[in-house]
């Protein structure tokens, strides 16, 4: 059993689900706190994912989508977040309407984590960043304009070593890239495109050769992706917090019995991707699935429609990590690799008041 300063995970990540209504502006409430990332995806259509973030603004020429490789702006034509409210945020429609976030009759998603703001100015590495980070749950929200030389180097405010980042070039159409030491080394600099469904690339221009994270920066190689000279670039930091986040990496066994992994806290988000192989960037929550096992799908990647029964990637939410229920090559093939990030509530907190298993 995990013991964790967050005694409420809800006050730092929270899963809202929401039906369209067709307004505009319209205010969705309930997130728990004033975000400053919020992710969101149409369940019932292939309108695509719309990423927001304090750091760039809540505002018109600001959404990304991870499923394209655009440049910061085009998912606004579909409607954007134009402010981040107390208890949630607000949306107004652009050129097609509100058709990403709140097309009439049709069911959303927005996934919510807490930062610190708008940011401020980071000086720690060889490029000055903004950063807005919250040491208590280990996420930062970086941005920084590129200069093209590789091995420069970052602040990431964490105060911790990253061990997940998911970086964007907003200018210029680009690949989404990911980094976890699950998947890469200083020695082996892999990347997987969170835009893509292909297997870990071993690319030492992304996070430069040196590949040197650590409790202060990480580098960045001159890939265009992540630090083209005069582009500007946004990333999500994460460092891992007992009982509340987790990022590691597990073997599949090809089985319905298929591999147990330990988090130390009952996962309220999943998001996993094989590493070894082409595959989906595979979401779940607790709240989309309330019950066991979670078979409400979406990906990272793609803009289809959400997934629901299938039983060829299900898995069971438990009380202290979680069971993959399918013997599918897309999370549990035999000898395959799967990276993972997870977000939580351990069953006790530092106020040893338990919560609820599943």
């Amino acid at each position: 059993m995990s013991y964790t300063a967050i005694n409420n995970s809800t006050d730092y990540f929270n899963t809202k689900l929401y039906e369209g209504n067709g307004s505009s502006p319209r205010s969705i409430t309930g997130v728990g706190f004033q975000p400053d990332w919020t992710w969101t995806k149409n369940r019932d259509n292939t309108n695509g994912h719309g990423l927001f973030d304090a750091v760039r603004g809540y505002a018109t020429g600001k959404g990304l989508s991870t499923h394209n490789t655009s440049a910061e702006g085009n998912a606004d034509s579909y409607g954007y977040l134009s402010s981040r409210d107390s208890d949630g945020y607000t949306m107004t429609a652009g050129g097609s309407g509100m058709t990403m976030n709140n097309t009439n009759g049709e069911s959303y998603v927005s996934w919510n984590w807490k930062a610190n703001g708008s940011g401020s100015s980071n000086t720690d590495g060889s490029i000055t960043s903004t950063v807005s980070a919250n040491t208590t749950s280990g996420f930062s929200i970086v941005s920084w304009t590129g200069n093209g030389t590789g091995n420069s180097t970052i602040g990431h405010g964490l105060g911790a070593t990253p061990k997940f980042i998911i970086v964007k070039n907003l200018t210029t159409t680009q690949d989404w890239g990911t980094y976890s030491p699950s998947f890469s080394s200083a020695s082996n600099s892999n990347i997987l495109y969170l835009s893509k469904t292909s297997a870990q690339a071993d690319d030492s221009n992304v996070w430069g050769t040196s590949a040197t994270f650590n409790n202060n920066t990480f580098t960045v190689g001159d890939w265009n992706g992540s630090n083209q000279s005069g582009s500007s670039f946004i990333a999500y930091c994460f460092a891992e917090k007992i009982g509340y986040s987790r990022f590691g990496s597990y073997v599949g066994n090809g089985n319905v019995n298929g591999s147990f992994v330990y988090t130390g806290f009952k996962p309220v988000f999943f998001m996993t991707k094989r590493a070894d192989a082409t595959a989906g960037w595979q979401m779940y929550d607790g709240i989309r699935d309330v019950d066991n096992p979670a078979d409400h799908r979406l990906q990272a990647q793609s803009n289809a429609v959400e997934l629901v029964g299938d039983a060829n990637t299900d898995i069971d939410f438990l009380s202290n990590g979680f069971k993959i229920k399918s013997g599918d090559a897309d999370s549990n093939g035999t000898g395959g690799t799967y990276i993972y990030m997870a977000f939580g509530q351990t069953l006790v907190g530092s106020n040893n008041i338990p919560c609820t298993a599943r």
